[in-house]
């Protein structure tokens, strides 16, 4: 077999994913991360999909049933904490035939890790600074001084993905602002405490939910319209902006934004995908959010990291590390359905934070229809479940063929 050598940037989903297959596959990855330790917190995703059938082909089904969290009701509320709106989660459970659950990222990009760091190179607290796309390898340079050749490398380093910048050029170039912008953190100790509830207040262009999580921990969720300005970079800088965002509402606003004045940890970005011409140049290929994010209103973002990862493996096994051959087949086969999950984001963005009193109402009203037998498929359905079926490639076979 050619090109065995692989360079994954990333310890987020998609590099340790990519990693575990790539091994299995009978290439050599190493990990590359520029913090010093795998990140915690974040905000939680709601898992379902392609991406739970590869963590069940991985072995992980019962770590994430495990770990995640079995949500019984999405609930609005007004400024006085009465609902107004909401439904009950199993209308998604039906539609995924009960696979489905919601998570921390954090944590499902630690089991990941566990099942890919024992046979992976890993190396925390560098990050690559030049890439050289040679015929025969590609020449990296680290951030530490080293330089390396590999036969591939694959950027999973996320929506500002630096492979990418370096390979394709700045992310300006291909990315999409959907006009919203989200914060997440998390405290302990707060009340009230909804358990197994996600609450959430709107008002016109804006949004404020909270979550609870184990260890009486309450994780926050703002998302809100805005311009196209420069995201604050300073933590101080991001607090001021939610302040000003939501310093005048009501509902438990006031207590939660006094909760945030304390936090030195704030999860913080615009909502955005990436749209680009090709996954791949030369010997250096993108998967997950450097390829084609599509932003994380979409709610699939971390499940699409993992079939991205998982098809690449599989088509350069099946290709025997002919990587032009692998690259192009797997853009091939993934491309439409990713355009297509896009599509249904882009759609979906307004439902989090309507930015008129009409858009609030008529959302409000959709999500009450949903206990409608019936309506939630009509209305969702297609967004939520996935027509795409996995290749069964061998390294897969033999996975399936041990868990048995």
């Amino acid at each position: 077999m050619s090109n065995r050598t692989v360079l994954i940037s990333g310890l987020g989903i998609a590099g340790p994913t990519l990693a575990f297959w790539l091994t299995s596959g009978g290439f050599e990855p190493t990990l590359i991360e520029r913090s010093p330790r795998l990140r915690t917190g974040g905000y939680v995703i709601d898992f379902w999909g392609l991406g739970y059938d590869i963590a069940e082909f991985m072995g992980l089904r019962n770590d994430i049933e495990r770990v995640g969290y079995h949500v019984q009701e999405m609930r609005v509320v007004d400024d006085r904490g009465r609902r107004v709106s909401g439904f009950d989660v199993d209308v998604f459970r039906g539609l995924t035939k009960g696979r489905y659950v919601t998570l921390g990222r954090s944590e499902l990009s630690h089991l990941l890790f566990d099942k890919a760091a024992g046979t992976s190179e890993v190396m925390f607290d560098d990050a690559i600074v030049s890439l050289e796309n040679r015929e025969d390898g590609v020449c990296v340079q680290f951030k530490n001084g080293r330089e390396r050749q590999f036969d591939l490398v694959v950027g999973a380093d996320g929506l500002h993905s630096e492979v990418r910048r370096l390979a394709f050029g700045p992310q300006h170039q291909f990315e999409k602002n959907l006009g919203y912008e989200f914060a997440a953190f998390e405290v302990s100790g707060y009340r009230p405490r909804d358990e197994d509830v996600y609450v959430m207040y709107s008002r016109p262009g804006r949004s404020l939910g909270r979550f609870p999580m184990r260890e009486n921990r309450t994780l926050f969720l703002f998302v809100f319209a805005t311009g196209n300005g420069a995201l604050p970079e300073t933590l101080d800088g991001q607090k001021e902006l939610l302040l000003a965002m939501y310093g005048d509402d009501k509902w438990e606003c006031p207590h939660i934004l006094d909760e945030l004045k304390g936090t030195q940890e704030l999860y913080f970005d615009r909502v955005s995908q990436i749209r680009m011409p090709s996954w791949s140049r030369g010997r250096v290929a993108l998967v997950g959010d450097a390829a084609f994010c599509v932003s994380l209103l979409a709610g699939q973002g971390s499940a699409l990291a993992m079939t991205s990862s998982y098809v690449l493996a599989g088509e350069l096994a099946k290709a025997g590390g002919r990587h032009d051959v692998a690259f192009r087949q797997y853009e091939a086969f993934l491309r439409s359905y990713i355009e297509t999950k896009q599509a249904g984001a882009a759609r979906f963005g307004g439902a989090l934070a309507p930015k008129t009193q009409w858009g609030l109402w008529f959302r409000n009203h959709v999500m009450n229809a949903f206990t409608i037998p019936g309506l939630a498929r009509i209305a969702i359905g297609r967004e939520i479940t996935d027509k795409l079926l996995l290749p069964d490639y061998c390294c897969r076979s033999d996975h399936q063929s041990a868990a048995e």
